[in-house]
């Protein structure tokens, strides 16, 4: 094993970097491919050998010995690219502070650095960055291939993907300052409230951004969640669109009030866009609109909230859009990637679209024009929420795939290791409102899903069509408390929010639904790897992921699912499924036709990121970031993992 740790300069080149690249097979995008499917043709690492997987290399980004007291409000979930034969052939990072980092495949020793010197903001977090070849560029030229990526501070940066250096003639010196044009557009924005933590998706020659807005749960009026186009050569903006459909030009302008459109914000794409670069499209899931728990202010379904949205790449333009959950009061934002993929049946290949939801659900589309793959229904859902919202009578549920776990809890659901502690779970849920999936927050407060899937996603094996995916089975107990009876040290919370919405008169607490012992009241798993056939809509496997030795009071490594997966997997040729995710410190290869556990190797800490795979001179390995998490795992590093065949 080879271990090193990265320097501190802010660009370093090394000669030797410039000896011409070896062949690769490389993982050139955030999500393997433009589309997000997470899947490799690679079959050297096969059921077979998979056991034999070693320790090739292990570096650290350093973040550890720079941020010190900063590390609690940090989170190392990055996925690396692998750049092509003639962008270099590096495995490029970034850190939550943004610093890009490329390193040797084979060696991991680092080629180059920059550090774009990030501004303080309240949390740091960035999931990966963004590769594109500019064919209009001579080959030798500077900046013929480029890093994108966007920062927490709001800059989208432009690097030459050999050098490391700024791209000249992007922006002024390589970045573009975004935070002006938030200002403008959003007024009551706070420095930290708007930040930029997944990578851009780059279609046509526009580098698309979303962002993630951070202050759904602290006041009513909130900056906009706009996605922005910029041109991939200069850094001009080319277009701007807005989930809350302010612009009278828009069809669904007519669908909000006049106050709701003053009013709201967010809606934002937080997590990971992706895209179609026949069709041209951009595919954004969007997040619900401010503010959490409560849409008394925004009347109505708040359509392009809560939506899987396709977007002209060159125009900004809706092609078309698919609410999954109309006028949202819990919190459940499409948090994943949406994955462009193409189903293979009876010899005939159809362009879909796979969204999952925090809900648990899959939506599947022909990406070309949002018609549903599987016929969805609108089902009659719980109502009476907090006084003066009027909620959504129905949601949509597709008719297959089944949802990947349940979101509906009562009573007699409660599980326990003893009876006493069963017995005490039960009177917690009795004692709390409860039911179906979409019982509103009360004031007596609901025990409820909070993410079954979340920004991780999934992956697609397109030679099974097989969607691979972890969900997390763990439910929690969400409360309004009116403002004047608000008072933080009587109401702790462990889930955000916690604190009173400016100009709404609530204050939201949320806690896990756990017995004394600080185990979950509900029966494992509760963390689980599925496997959902697309072609017949049903699953083929699911399987506990993770063990709950670190989290038990005794260290018993029981598999039951650790709560709260945190990272996705990838798919490969060779039959395997690698993951992290879980809070054991462990990184696994799975059967994918199976779910069968073949092989598991320990980590510096968890891994809360989703791995990557690529070869180079015959060679595959396999690479996953582990950092813990504050809040899920709070073990903080900074390591990055390589394994490969002896």
């Amino acid at each position: 094993m080879k271990s090193a740790t990265l320097g501190s300069s802010v660009l370093i080149m090394l000669g030797a970097f410039f000896a011409g690249p070896a062949p690769t097979s490389d993982w050139p995008h955030y999500g393997g491919d433009q589309g997000g499917t997470r899947f490799s043709e690679l079959t050297q690492l096969n059921r077979s050998n998979v056991g034999e997987l070693r320790i090739a290399w292990q570096v650290r980004t350093g973040a550890v010995e720079r941020r010190g007291p900063l590390l609690a409000a940090s989170q190392f979930q990055a996925t690396p690219i692998m750049t092509p034969n003639a962008a270099g052939s590096s495995v490029v990072i970034c850190t939550p502070w943004n610093r890009i980092i490329a390193l040797n495949p084979k060696t991991g020793q680092k080629r180059w650095e920059f550090d774009p010197k990030l501004k303080a903001i309240p949390l740091y977090n960035c999931r990966g960055v963004s590769y594109w070849e500019d064919q209009l560029t001579p080959a030798a030229a500077p900046c013929r291939h480029r890093i994108f990526s966007g920062t927490g501070d709001l800059r989208l940066l432009a690097l030459d993907a050999r050098t490391g250096r700024p791209c000249d003639g992007f922006g002024v010196d390589g970045e573009v300052q975004v935070e002006p044009l938030i200002i403008e557009e959003s007024p009551e924005y706070k420095r930290g409230e708007v930040k930029f933590f997944s990578p851009p998706v780059i279609v046509r020659g526009v580098v698309v951004l979303g962002s993630g807005t951070f202050a759904k749960n602290k006041r009513v009026r909130n900056p906009s969640g706009a996605l922005h186009g910029f041109d991939a050569r200069s850094g001009q903006l080319r277009w701007t669109f807005d989930p809350i459909p302010r612009s009278a030009d828009d069809p669904e302008h007519g669908n909000w009030s006049p106050a709701a459109l003053e009013e709201a914000g967010a809606a934002s794409a937080w997590a990971p866009l992706s895209g179609d670069e026949k069709l041209g499209l951009v595919f954004a899931p969007t997040s619900s609109a401010s503010p959490d728990f409560y849409g008394g202010f925004r009347p109505g379904e708040n359509r392009y909230a809560n939506s899987t949205v396709a977007l002209d790449a060159q125009t900004g333009k809706v092609a078309w859009h698919f609410q999954n959950i109309h006028h949202d009061v819990w919190d459940w934002d499409t948090p994943a990637q949406p994955i462009a993929a193409d189903l293979e049946k009876n010899g005939e290949r159809k362009p879909v679209l796979i969204q999952l939801t925090k809900q648990g659900l899959v939506f599947v589309f022909d990406r070309r024009t949002g018609e549903p793959v599987f016929e969805i229904e609108e089902r009659p859902v719980p109502q009476n929420g907090l006084p003066g919202d009027v909620l959504s009578p129905t949601q949509p549920f597709p008719k297959a795939p089944p949802p990947l776990s349940s979101a509906n809890i009562y009573p007699e659901d409660a599980w326990g290791i003893t009876v006493w502690e069963r017995e005490f779970c039960r009177r917690v849920i009795a004692s709390h409102d409860y039911g179906p999936a979409f019982t509103p927050v009360r004031e007596k407060g609901t025990v409820g899903i909070s993410s079954i899937n979340n920004w991780a996603g999934g992956a697609f094996d397109r030679s099974r069509n097989l969607l691979i995916t972890n969900a997390s089975n763990l439910f929690w107990i969400t409360r309004a408390i009116p403002e004047a009876k608000y008072d933080r040290k009587k109401f702790p919370s462990l889930g955000q929010p916690a604190l009173v919405v400016t100009g709404l008169g609530y204050a939201f607490i949320r806690n896990p639904l756990l017995s004394p012992l600080g185990i979950p009241c509900t029966a494992p798993p509760w963390g689980k790897l599925i496997a959902v056939d697309l072609i017949d809509g049903t699953i083929r496997w699911s399987v506990p992921l993770g063990n709950i030795g670190k989290l038990a009071p005794v260290p018993l490594p029981l598999q039951w699912g650790t709560p709260g997966t945190a990272g996705g997997p990838i798919v490969t040729a060779g039959g395997l499924v690698f993951i992290g995710a879980t809070t054991d410190e462990l990184f696994r290869a799975f059967d994918v036709e199976t779910g069968h556990e073949l092989w598991s190797a320990s980590l510096p800490t968890a891994a809360h990121a989703t791995p990557m795979t690529y070869a180079i001179d015959g060679k595959q390995y396999v690479l996953i970031a582990s950092g813990g998490h504050v809040w899920q795992y709070p073990k903080i590093s900074d390591h990055i993992t390589a394994f490969a065949l002896p």
